[in-house]
């Protein structure tokens, strides 16, 4: 390749990497403002908060359809015009959410939210791959950090916007028109072909399968108590009456900024440390971060330390998995698709299970069956690492 030539093909990955993040930005504003405004569609549906925290199961029921159905996609048609049609899809749903007042109909606009929050999801990281190959660790981490930039600036627009207005349908018009411009950015240029599975990785040998079901069942965890936490802590701080309806919608904006700055840290630090070293450290400090808010459950300070040292520890977690996956085997959008149903199935029911026993049982519950999650998401990595060793030596 000549010079001129190598120079206009970085260009075309640069503008195609920059198109992701907008994506990536477009998902967190979307997926972060259900959380915060829980409490105002509850009301607007005349319906109580355990039923209401169905919301996050329908989201997810949503998410892995488009796991099992549209993720094949991206191997089959152009994954740019797929994106963008997803991409105007979520701003149809933002714009819809605030003004149904049954929950029946909310739950079906959550369902059709989450399968096209999935498109874009399993989009970005597929096509990600696409365009960087073996060098995608740090894009990788920095994808997932402009998830956390719209997930940490969509609370603080809910909070805006309660502060000035008695409804929250304002904030979701106006995140719906924030996202829409993405799709056109999108659907403007041409797609990455797709990644041809190197000869020395075989792609139909039992330990890959085993390996991505030990990834899905991390996945399941992760994704569970990081929906389940983010979505609850809004209600959690304000039914502890540890903070107002302002300062708790400013709570979750503090998680999901931890975990945005956390995200842009882990940047080079990928490039220096192994994957399951980078979890370990991960779990280690969301274990410690859960336990403080667990011990000192009465006081404020520690929920806002606690919240923002889970975010810190939970920022990497996502993508230096996939990126370990992306080392043993090869990430086509099938792939992709299947590790995204383990998400989607904890999205779908530890956040439902998280809200039930916060609501009837006691607040701090919710913490202790986090606390036992992470222990538990501790053990399934270690199943991972040992696979992976075994992949490594060739054992069958």
């Amino acid at each position: 390749m000549t010079p001129s030539a190598q120079s206009v093909t970085t260009r075309a990955n640069w503008s195609k990497t920059a198109v992701y993040y907008a994506a990536f930005i477009a998902i967190g504003l979307a997926s972060a403002v259900l959380g915060p405004t829980l409490p105002n569609l509850a009301a607007n549906t005349g319906t109580v908060l355990s039923e209401i925290g169905f919301l996050f199961t329908a989201r997810s029921l949503g998410f892995m359809l488009g796991s099992l159905l549209g993720a094949r996609l991206y191997d089959r048609l152009p994954g740019h015009r797929l994106m963008a049609a997803a991409i105007v899809v979520m701003a149809f749903t933002l714009a819809l959410a605030p003004v149904i007042n049954r929950i029946v109909a909310l739950t079906a606009v959550l369902l059709l939210a989450g399968f096209a929050e999935n498109m874009v999801d399993v989009g970005g990281n597929t096509l990600l791959v696409w365009v960087h190959r073996e060098k995608v660790g740090p894009y990788m981490n920095g994808l997932h950090f402009f998830f956390g930039v719209g997930a940490f600036l969509s609370p603080i627009v809910v909070a805006q916007v309660l502060l000035h207005s008695e409804g929250i349908a304002g904030a979701y018009w106006l995140l719906a028109l924030l996202i829409l411009p993405v799709s056109l950015f999108i659907g403007m240029l041409p797609g990455p072909t797709a990644v041809q599975p190197p000869a020395a990785v075989p792609t139909t040998i039992p330990t890959n399968r085993w390996l991505i079901g030990f990834i899905m069942a991390f996945f399941f965890l992760y994704v569970g108590l990081e929906v389940g936490f983010g979505g609850w802590v809004f209600t959690y701080a304000a039914t502890l009456s540890l903070v107002n309806e302002t300062a708790a919608a400013y709570l979750t904006a503090a998680f999901w900024g931890a975990l945005t700055v956390g995200r842009l840290l882990s940047i080079p630090i990928t490039a220096r440390l192994r994957p399951r070293m980078i979890l370990s450290l991960d779990l280690a400090g969301a274990l410690v971060s859960v336990g403080m808010m667990i011990v000192w459950s009465e006081t404020a300070v520690a929920l806002w330390l606690g919240t923002i040292g889970l975010g810190f520890s939970f920022a990497a977690i996502f993508p230096t998995t996939l990126s370990l996956a992306e080392r043993r085997m090869s990430i086509t959008g099938q792939v992709t698709g299947w590790l995204f149903v383990g998400a989607s199935l904890g999205g779908m029911t530890l956040p439902w299970f998280m809200g039930y026993l916060l609501e009837n049982i006691s607040p701090i519950t919710m913490l202790r069956f986090i606390f036992l999650s992470l222990i538990l998401a501790w053990g399934v990595l270690r199943l991972i690492v040992r696979q992976e060793n075994s992949q490594r030596m060739g054992i069958k």
